[in-house]
């Protein structure tokens, strides 16, 4: 079964320096049918205007995905990290007993677009841990490559909570396949382009619930390049 959740349907606010859309329940967006997706609490894309960003702020108990699309993200923690994530980049900061960062988009001229991810993880009180790996397209191109688990397999980063995710480049022409394991549930964020989804079209933003699938099946849609979020979760 998959159940689709179009772009238009998520929560939207546009602050003028940050274009934000909330495919879950999240701030000032509360939707008590959308509250998350077994441990997927938040996706979160974001436009971030030209010297603007997110002031320090604190997260506590929870594993956040940075996914840079466009532009350059400045990070920094109060775990002592500083960083410039880039597209190709993934970032994983485990929040756990506390921890407070900020990010910033320094460029004068581009706007950074990104993808912020938030699982819940699989016990509170974590120790703060923070990792950055970059993940080319071409290592992403036709498949789905893994860039997070719970065992840091395949050179994925580390998070705390039994659910892997890919990512997934297509260009015309490509077929991309995943088989779930029985008893786990997919979710598949579309980050740019078209695509078919066992045979059901999905644009950008677009969102896709699936359950009791053997396989998915993922192909490009109106001969665009793509780029996919797949999340295999328990």
């Amino acid at each position: 079964m998959i159940q689709v959740r179009r772009s238009g349907e998520r929560g939207h606010f546009d602050h003028g320096w940050l274009n934000t859309f909330h495919t879950f329940s999240f701030g000032d967006y509360y939707d008590t049918s959308n509250m998350g997706f077994r441990a997927l609490r938040v996706i979160n894309e974001d436009w971030v205007k030209p010297g603007m960003g997110f002031g320090m702020h604190g997260h506590r108990d929870m594993e956040i995905i940075t996914y840079v699309l466009d532009g350059e993200l400045a990070h920094r923690d109060s775990m002592g990290n500083g960083s410039s994530i880039q597209p190709g980049e993934v970032q994983r900061m485990s929040a756990g007993t506390g921890v407070r960062h900020s990010e910033f988009n320094h460029s004068k001229k581009d706007w950074v677009h990104l993808l912020q991810i938030w699982l819940l993880p699989e016990r509170e009180g974590i120790v703060p841990s923070y990792e950055q790996k970059t993940f080319p397209d071409a290592d992403k191109r036709g498949k789905f490559r893994l860039i997070a688990s719970p065992s840091a397999s395949d050179g994925s980063v580390k998070i705390h909570q039994d659910a892997n995710v890919y990512a997934s480049v297509l260009e015309p022409g490509d077929t991309a396949k995943h088989s779930f394991a029985p008893g786990r549930y997919g979710w598949l964020q579309v980050a740019r382009g078209s695509v078919a989804l066992n045979g059901e079209t999905l644009k950008p933003g677009d969102g896709a619930a699936i359950a009791k699938e053997d396989s998915i099946q993922l192909t490009t849609a109106n001969g665009e390049k793509s780029e996919v979020i797949l999340f295999d979760l328990a």
